[in-house]
């Protein structure tokens, strides 16, 4: 392994080493060593600043990954100039401390003792090491040699003439490869084929003795799953009360460990929050190294072939050793943490979906409900974040049922990363007689009720677990006669990779009236030309971001958000103007180009009045006795009204009681 971004690398290899152990423990017998590779690293000054370096390499010495061996290029220049501005500790010291043996060879041209430091980091089979190597950047070149200015810039014509020029190669061609050199790295292809035709002869000795594990290893390597691996996942009768997703997840999960042995995962110090243990699957350690006081281990046993990883609060290298894992092939690895703290894990995610990695990254606690944290802990942008990520699958599920077409989705998923987002809080079990099937799922949106059949003349849209109150909104406007559809759209990613004539079907073009619930960022949404409504506010066909209203979705009835109280509430309810009726706030819109409001009124005839020129700070009494029949209508004047006058930033929060039953 080398880098790509700086101390990705590292963090990746400590998932491949991790990937090997465990392989080796499951499926080596007595006279079959099957799995037994080293893992190498080519690493740097820059690797070893990088936070996620501290983070891989401190898991990786605890859990004794001893055919982990790190070459460090140690030439004391980053890009920017020499380590002395900013990297001056003893890394030796370091290592150490975090459990490594290490190495030092004090010229990087001196390939004997290279050769030698290696073959003693090998012979340490119970720590990881790291080789120290004294090298000079650019070497050779006579003029830039040992300056951080051939770090990150070419050396230029005339300087590499010079450098050939000295070793006495020839200055033309400028990319001159010595014949000597060509021959000698021709030869790793006949070793290459030798050293594949020893091990599938292994492979076959294996297989002779041992025919079963044999094929649960090949077909594991090859990506393949099980036939009818997918049979005993749970079915979740229909419940109000219901239950959290994350809770759901975690019953998915133990079915899906029993059938699938390649599932290997863990979280960031978080398993009795995010209930992504393996029941019965033991824990990845050291074997012989369990302490008797020992608190939070899953158990069964303790070594390489448990299959709980304990990261511990080290979210950054979780992700890259889980790619590591994933790159080395034979696992389907997962994480586990907070929804807030994916931040913490953007790069791997990205890096992830680049390389098509089979990676499936849990995340919990998925709006601003998550109990007593507070507003450090309450994500609002974090969905909209991993949306934007190109080739990362992300799905919210709704109730119980959708979570185990969730699950099944990322597991089949080969072509890249997963991103599973589930609640906290308990959330109704949809009655799948009344509502349609959550094998809906599969197609990222669907038709989850609606009034009666045709074209509707309003679609009311959710995710995860806003569902419960867009279908409430939804029924209730239904039994009033009005034409309504509710869409289930858990993944936008995989609705959008759905034939056009699927997508038209559940989202006609024609109707133009359609209204989005969403416990997060409204940033995205408008792609999809609907009215938003989310923890950040209302949104109208606007094309820029805008923030409305704070009015927490049923959650401000359990304390949270209240505006006022100095938390993300409180900031988004100063930026908006608000009028008063009975004593009750109410919200007004709000012109963010010129940071005023402008007052609403509703008129006896259901229509709509804006009046941009009111700039008084007088409170306006507001009719909010309209008919329960008007409500669609003044939801299309709306729309229609702040698309005409080409509004980038409103913020739209009405009809609260009559569109949601008192919910919002």
């Amino acid at each position: 392994m080398t880098t790509g971004p700086l101390g990705q690398g590292i963090g990746n290899a400590v998932g491949m080493a991790i990937a090997e152990a465990h392989l080796a423990a499951r499926y080596n017998r007595p006279g079959h060593a099957l799995v037994d590779h080293h893992t190498y690293v080519i690493a740097g000054d820059g690797d070893l600043m990088e936070g996620i370096s501290a983070e891989a390499c401190a898991l990786a010495g605890h859990l004794g990954l001893g055919k982990l061996i790190v070459l460090y290029d140690d030439n004391r220049i980053s890009l920017a100039g020499s380590t002395d501005l900013s990297f001056t500790e003893d890394v030796k010291k370091r290592f150490e401390a975090q459990g490594w043996h290490v190495e030092r060879v004090s010229d990087g041209n001196d390939l004997a003792s290279v050769s030698t430091a290696i073959d003693t980091a090998k012979a340490e089979t119970k720590r990881p090491s790291l080789i120290m190597v004294k090298t000079v950047i650019g070497d050779g070149a006579p003029h830039k040699e040992g300056s951080f200015k051939v770090h990150g810039s070419p050396s230029g014509r005339e300087e590499l003439a010079a450098a050939k020029a000295a070793v006495g190669w020839p200055t033309e061609p400028m990319f001159y490869i010595p014949a000597e050199v060509l021959n000698h790295f021709r030869k790793a292809v006949e070793k290459g084929e030798e050293r594949q035709n020893e091990w599938e002869e292994r492979l076959a000795a294996y297989d002779a003795e041992y025919p079963d594990l044999a094929r649960e290893f090949t077909r594991r390597m090859e990506g393949r799953l099980p036939d009818g691996w997918d049979v005993d996942l749970p079915d979740f009768p229909a419940d109000p009360v219901g239950i959290a997703t994350r809770k759901a997840s975690e019953a998915v999960l133990q079915a899906i460990a029993v059938q699938l042995p390649e599932l290997v995962g863990g979280s960031a110090d978080l398993n009795p929050s995010t209930y992504t243990w393996l029941k019965g699957c033991g824990d990845f350690e050291v074997a012989g190294t369990r302490p008797d006081d020992v608190q939070g281990a899953v158990g069964d046993r303790w070594g390489y072939t448990g299959r709980n990883i304990h990261y511990g609060v080290r979210e950054h290298a979780m992700g890259a050793i889980s790619n590591g894992m994933a790159a080395h092939g034979g696992m389907i690895p997962y994480t586990a943490t907070f929804l807030t703290f994916a931040d913490y894990m953007r790069a791997p995610i990205r890096l992830a979906a680049l390389s098509k990695s089979r990676v499936v990254f849990v995340f919990t606690h998925d709006s601003i409900g998550v109990g007593e944290d507070g507003p450090t802990h309450q994500p609002v942008e974090q969905v909209m974040n991993l949306r934007a990520v190109p080739n990362l699958t992300v799905i919210r599920p709704s109730d119980a049922n959708e979570v185990r077409e969730a699950w099944q989705i990322a597991v089949e998923n080969e072509s890249g990363p997963t991103a599973l987002i589930f609640s906290r809080q308990k959330l109704p079990i949809l009655d799948r007689n009344r509502y349609a099937s959550a094998k809906g799922l599969a197609r990222g949106g669907y038709i989850l009720w609606e009034s009666k059949p045709g074209t509707p003349d309003l679609i009311l849209i959710g995710t995860g677990s806003e569902i419960q109150l867009v279908l409430a909104a939804g029924e209730d406007l239904g039994s009033e006669g009005v034409h309504v559809r509710v869409v289930a759209l858990p993944s936008w990613e995989i609705f959008d990779r759905q034939p056009r004539e699927y997508r038209e079907n559940v989202l006609p073009s024609a109707v133009r009236a359609r209204i989005a619930v969403e416990a997060g960022s409204v940033l995205g949404w408008e792609t999809t030309w609907v009215l938003t409504v989310s923890s950040s506010g209302w949104t109208v066909l606007a094309r820029a971001p805008c923030f409305g209203s704070l009015r927490a979705i049923r959650h401000h009835k359990r304390g949270y958000h209240r505006p006022g109280e100095g938390t993300l509430g409180s900031v988004y309810a100063r930026r908006n103007g608000r009028l008063a009726a009975g004593g009750e706030e109410l919200p007004c819109f709000h012109d963010r180009r010129e940071g005023i409001p402008f007052w609403m009124e509703f008129e006896d005839s259901g229509s709509v009045v804006a009046d941009r020129a009111e700039r008084s700070k007088e409170v306006r009494p507001v009719d909010r006795s309209l008919p329960r029949e008007a409500v669609i209508v003044l939801l299309i004047e709306v729309v229609v009204q702040v698309h005409m006058d080409q509004l980038t930033a409103v913020a739209f929060e009405v009809v609260s009681d009559r569109l949601s039953a008192g919910v919002l």
